[in-house]
């Protein structure tokens, strides 16, 4: 058994050869005239540039090998030269067979490795708000992706817990309660073991010492102060930090939680930390640091640069360590204590300054192996209709959990009304997160897109809630012909053009994979479970299954269901979406 449409291409590139062509690689596409063939090969017009040869000529000696050896229902030219494919009948039945017994025949194809994720970026003490939504899915679904192709995959939180953010807290908090021992330099006790602020509390002292700090240069500079402070190792800062991280980081995961984002790390900026100062003295033995006007820093510009990269900042002139240092330490220490084969980071477009300095310094201190990949995955962002990014209607920043809930009460009114109590609940919990992680992962990554929740979670569009829906009438289908004590262990035959074209979708998952795999985005994906979904929709409405009097045909339409539903459960998993048993 193997991955079909890749051994279909590399049976037309041995052809190639035999008909005296040197071609690297041959890419088979899904045609987009169904009424020629079922796939169609577009190579033949760069083989007649390189072989100076009518494109005609070429395919004609091609077809010539091909009919030969009646592996096909069809093959035929198009214009100049395109060569369409039509599989047989006895092709396709034999592969879907193999599909029945392993779907997971196709998910390979690439060289497992271990790959090491960066997509959370929470910053402690602030809300999640919706700009962590598409870091959270993207990162979760490539995750998932990665594992499901069969690389050992690891994942870091990577909670904002070190810089200004953290030292603005601390400031309103001393400013509203300055007697706290937290503050008193001189205090020996032990510190209180409840917490001085709760989440709710940090909630909302975050963006009013962020307000503070914009508008009055002497707040700031206390900011960066007490930061400083902090990061020196002050006891008594170190120990509120402590209890603002007890307090945020539950509320973060439970948020987290929610998205079905997972971390197999819970780290922060401060545990990268740790690591700056034997960091700090590496590089000073590599000669890579030098003195700037207080600060210390490391040079990245090249000579063959076309554009200006300012130097990474490595310790500021108050003597408090940058982002990028931070971000630098996290590399050398997940290099010591994982070596990773390649590091993932998900951020918006807006932090790509930032990695190419911290990437160009892990590269120039020899931090990372040559052979190591950095990627930075930027994203778009996520707009509301208005075309700016999506604010509450008082033009504030939105909680992601409030736009969770937003999608919750649109979802609910599509759930049956038979669904009561806590399963309603945890059935809308689960439609609504179909709904906002699809529309989230449909477009590709870059693009920005609209968010609309009543179009979202629609049952009847390219939606996160339609392919539920669609999912669990697979399931239902299967169950009855069970109950019903109706055997399906082998596709026989193929009955019509309906069922025929779930085939001719299925051939193309490896290639969805791979796509998904290669430009780090998952619309490839989206899209494919929507076509083969839409495909079965039309099956099922135009064929009575259960009541087929052709056991034989009943049996091939049941296995095919069985096929398309297991296509269904791995591929919405990757995308971090759990089926309800019922909605």
């Amino acid at each position: 058994m193997g991955i079909f449409i890749k051994e279909q291409e590399q049976y037309l590139q041995k052809k190639l050869h035999d008909c005296g062509y040197d071609v690297e690689e041959v890419t088979l596409n899904i045609s987009s005239r169904p009424e020629f063939g079922d796939y169609q090969y577009n190579g033949i017009m760069s083989l007649a540039k390189k072989y100076h040869k009518n494109p005609r000529e070429i395919a004609e000696e091609l077809l010539i090998l091909l009919k030969k050896d009646d592996l096909y229902k069809d093959v035929n030219m198009a214009g100049p030269g395109f060569i369409n494919i039509t599989f047989s009948d006895e092709q396709l039945v034999k592969h879907m067979n193999e599909l029945l017994q392993n779907i997971e025949i196709n998910y390979t194809g690439i060289e497992p490795k271990k790959i090491f994720f960066d997509y959370g970026g929470a910053n402690v003490a602030k809300a999640l708000h919706v700009g962590h939504l598409r870091s959270a899915n993207i990162g979760e679904a490539l995750k998932r992706l990665c594992k499901s192709l069969g690389c050992n995959v690891m994942a870091d939180a990577h909670l904002g817990d070190w810089g200004r953010p953290i030292g603005l807290v601390m400031l309103e908090i001393k400013k509203r309660k300055p007697s706290l021992p937290y503050f008193d330099t001189s205090f020996i006790g032990e510190y209180p073991e409840e917490s001085p602020v709760t989440n709710a509390d940090l909630m909302e002292i975050y963006p009013i010492a962020s307000e503070k700090a914009k508008n009055d240069e002497i707040y700031m500079e206390e900011a960066r102060e007490i930061t400083a402070q902090f990061q020196n190792g002050d006891k008594g800062l170190t120990a509120l930090w402590n209890q603002i991280m007890k307090v945020s980081k539950t509320d973060i995961k439970r948020i987290y939680d929610k998205l079905n984002t997972t971390f197999e790390i819970w780290e922060g900026e401060s545990d990268g930390n740790r690591y700056v100062p034997e960091l700090i003295e590496y590089l000073e033995e590599k000669n890579l640091i030098k003195e700037s006007q207080g600060a210390r820093i490391i040079e990245v510009q090249k000579a063959d640069d076309d554009h200006e990269i300012p130097p990474l900042l490595l310790v500021k002139s108050n003597n408090s360590t940058s982002y990028e240092t931070t971000d630098l330490a996290c590399i050398w220490e997940r290099m010591k204590l994982h070596n990773p084969d390649e590091i993932w980071y998900l951020t918006d477009s807006r932090q790509a300054l930032h990695f190419e300095q911290t990437f160009r310094a892990a590269r120039v201190s020899e931090i990372v192996k040559p052979e190591t990949k950095l990627e930075f995955i930027p994203f778009g962002t996520m707009n509301g209709k208005d075309g700016k990014p999506f604010k509450t209607r008082d033009g504030g920043v939105m909680t992601l959990e409030s736009l969770l809930t937003l999608a919750e009460e649109e979802c609910e009114k599509k759930i049956l009304p038979n669904i009561t109590g806590e399963e309603r609940k945890k059935v809308a919990d689960q439609v609504s997160l179909a709904a906002v992680k699809y529309a989230d992962l449909i477009p590709y990554r870059l693009t920005n897109y609209v968010f609309d929740p009543v179009k979202f979670s629609d049952l009847q569009g390219k939606t996160g809630p339609y392919l539920l829906y669609s999912t669990i009438r697979m399931k239902s289908l299967l169950k009855k012909a069970t109950e019903s004590v109706v055997e399906f262990k082998k596709i026989t035959t193929i009955a019509n053009e309906y069922d025929r074209a779930i085939m001719i979708g299925l051939l193309n998952i490896n290639n969805v994979l791979m796509k998904s795999y290669k430009t780090k985005s998952l619309n490839e994906i989206a899209e494919h479970l929507y076509k083969i979904t839409n495909l079965f929709n039309n099956f099922y409405s135009q064929n009575r299954i259960l009541t087929e009097e052709n056991a034989k045909v009943k049996e091939s339409w049941l296995c095919l269901s069985r096929i398309v539903y297991e296509n269904n459960l791995k591929l919405l998993n990757i995308l971090g979406i759990d089926v309800p048993d019922r909605m």
